[in-house]
């Protein structure tokens, strides 16, 4: 089931700090000492999980190389290239 995005607003504090809201934190299952990502683009933040963002790198590399393998192997494996096996 998709959850419903939330919106809360924050101070932020002298210096710089913002309390993430406890029904957010539970909604996302940060916890202390959880190392979160900050991305600023165009005036706006995202916060994301460092976990997730490692997650997506792995399953972007992971797609890639299954990419990557098939099109090598269209390229080499082909008959002109079997000349190469004897040698």
């Amino acid at each position: 089931m998709k959850e419903l995005a939330k919106l809360k607003a924050v101070n932020v504090s002298a210096k710089g700090q913002i309390a993430i809201p406890a029904d957010i934190r539970k909604m996302l299952g940060i916890k202390k000492g959880d190392r979160l990502l900050l991305t600023a683009a165009r005036k706006k933040i995202l916060i994301e999980k460092s976990d997730e963002i490692t997650k997506k790198v792995e399953d972007d590399l992971s797609y890639l190389s299954k990419v990557s393998e098939k099109a090598a192997k269209k390229l080499w494996d082909n008959e002109s290239d079997k000349i190469w096996d004897n040698i």
